[in-house]
């Protein structure tokens, strides 16, 4: 574990280095998935279900095009991981890339836990949702995709807590 200087000289607590790698390896895979989507693959669609496999199906333009804004939000979000840990981003404004660095994490976070929890309570019989999700696509959604969100999060998050702790140190 790393350490820095706090205030008052006291010692604090700085993530190790893995968790901002993580956070960029969370993004750019994140965003290989968003490319193979907004190219129009029907690949892993049926771990989705719902309206988005069968429009992803139809390849519908809005959806191809929300699947290419999500491949660019995903990127960027991989740049500013990258930022973080990285010696060039020492050259960026410092206030600006920690606050995108919260606001990133405190999103994913929120959107992730707001997923998890909904699709549990689905998964629980607790409530029926709109449109109804084959087990499959309801299993990798509570397992994989909505976890994905909250996980990379919290990654960022370490990453923008680790980088600002070094930067002060």
């Amino acid at each position: 574990m790393r350490r820095g200087a706090g205030r008052r000289g006291m010692r604090t607590w700085v993530p190790p280095a893995w968790v901002a790698w993580g956070a960029v390896v969370a993004a750019f895979t994140f965003a290989a998935v968003s490319l193979v989507w907004a190219t129009g693959s029907t690949l892993g669609l049926d771990t989705l279900g719902g309206s988005v496999e069968r429009l992803g199906r139809e390849r519908d333009a809005a959806l191809l095009t929300a699947n290419a804004v999500a491949l660019v939000l995903k990127v960027l979000g991989g740049v500013l991981a990258l930022a973080l840990v990285q010696p060039w981003g020492e050259r960026l404004p410092r206030r600006p890339l920690l606050a995108l660095g919260w606001l990133g994490s405190a999103v994913l976070v929120l959107y992730g836990t707001l997923q998890v929890t909904t699709l549990a309570l689905v998964a629980a019989g607790l409530v029926v949702p709109d449109e109804a999700l084959s087990d499959r696509a309801l299993r990798w959604r509570l397992l994989l995709w909505e976890p994905w969100f909250l996980v990379w999060g919290l990654l960022l998050a370490g990453a923008t807590l680790r980088s600002r702790r070094l930067r002060r140190a």
